[in-house]
């Protein structure tokens, strides 16, 4: 062989620099905000991540005339769902759901739970295999068959696999900067999950991998239920000790639901920050807690869709609604005598019966 073509032979061309990992937040409400300030500020740190955070925006029009989207990029800031908070440069309101996540390999979604049906059905089709998602959202569609996660109906749908991320998280603390943690669920790739924590990790918001993907969204979607408890019991003026019970007896009733759902799901679960710390934040500080002390005040005279359009600026109460599907099915499955308290939130946010019932429900032990 000549030894000009050996050469040759052994000759490589210069790599490919590896391609940068893109990174959609769907959803810019007040947690969705924080998300995208979260994820845009590692995102310019990190190299193997493209800088630009997309996030997508259901257009408004803010009463200043201006659309949201062209408010959040003029000023860097959402100005209706978190005012005074700058995202990061970095991050780019996009109206259009689809150009939102074309491109991109980690979709984060943060939307209303009632939302995500419509929005799965628009993507099918615009969203690779191999991309991956992580769901922040409270609350579960509750179909024919029995109860569908979030996080299950994103990867049927969408045809992906889907980790969650819920804890301890009011979402204006974290915009401060305030000290917190989060759980990050996931189902066997624990490098997926380790690249999730590495995207949500600063120093002030801790994120720690579990795998147990139904417990963690369980416990986020759960704890709203109780905290319309904890709200009717700060409304009627109880008392720490009661609230504290209310507490305790919605941990235990989430544990049971959770474990009879799916024998999956861990114990360990309930003390990591998806458990029983967001128990205890959002029963402290919540939304839910918010409308339902002023629900309880009104002697239930004044409905939960009424204050929360007073109280919330837009924002949705999610334990309303999931009240209602874990009634539906405890109903369906012949288990209502084992859940007085979650029974019970649900008969007065409906108005069968009044608020001071919250406590009565103890009357009711459960069959278990």
């Amino acid at each position: 062989m000549a030894p000009e073509l050996q050469e040759e032979n052994y000759t490589t061309g210069p790599a490919e620099p590896p391609r940068k990992t893109r990174v959609t937040v769907v959803g810019s409400g007040n947690w969705g905000s924080v998300a995208a300030k979260l994820i845009a500020s590692n995102t310019l740190r990190l190299s193997s991540f493209h800088d630009e955070v997309r996030m997508w925006v259901f257009e408004e029009t803010l009463p200043s005339g201006e659309k949201l989207t062209d408010a959040i990029n003029r000023n860097n800031e959402n100005v209706k769902y978190l005012p005074g908070i700058k995202l990061g440069k970095n991050v780019v309101a996009d109206p259009d759901l689809e150009n939102a996540v074309n491109g991109a390999n980690m979709l984060v979604f943060v939307t209303p739970h009632q939302f995500m049906e419509g929005i799965c059905r628009r993507l099918v089709g615009k969203v690779k295999a191999d991309v991956e998602a992580i769901s922040l959202i409270k609350g579960m569609e509750v179909k024919m068959e029995g109860p569908c996660m979030i996080s299950t109906l994103i990867s049927d749908q969408l045809g992906i696999n889907c980790c969650v991320l819920m804890g301890a998280n009011i979402a204006n603390e974290i915009a401060v900067e305030k000290f917190s943690e989060a759980t990050v669920g996931y189902r066997e790739k624990k490098e997926i999950a380790q690249k999730w924590v590495q995207l949500f990790s600063t120093s002030y918001f801790i994120v720690t991998p579990v795998q147990d993907v139904e417990g963690v969204e369980l416990c986020g979607t759960l704890k709203n239920v109780v905290a319309i408890a904890a709200g009717f019991v700060d409304g009627l003026e109880m008392g720490n000790n009661t609230k504290a019970a209310i507490m305790r007896i919605g941990l235990r009733e989430m544990k049971a639901f959770s474990k009879m759902l799916f024998s999956s799901v861990k114990d360990t679960t309930f003390f990591e920050s998806c458990g029983v710390a967001d128990l205890i934040t959002t029963c402290l500080g919540g939304r839910n807690r918010k409308v339902a002390e002023a629900f309880a005040r009104s002697e239930g005279k004044r409905s939960f869709d009424e204050l929360e359009a007073e109280m919330l600026q837009g924002q949705k109460l999610q334990g309303v609604s999931t009240a209602k599907e874990v009634y539906e099915v405890l109903s369906h499955r012949g288990w209502l005598d084992f859940f007085p308290l979650f029974a019970t939130v649900h008969e007065i946010c409906i108005g069968t019966l009044p608020p001071t019932a919250i406590v009565e429900h103890s009357e009711r032990t459960p069959k278990m």
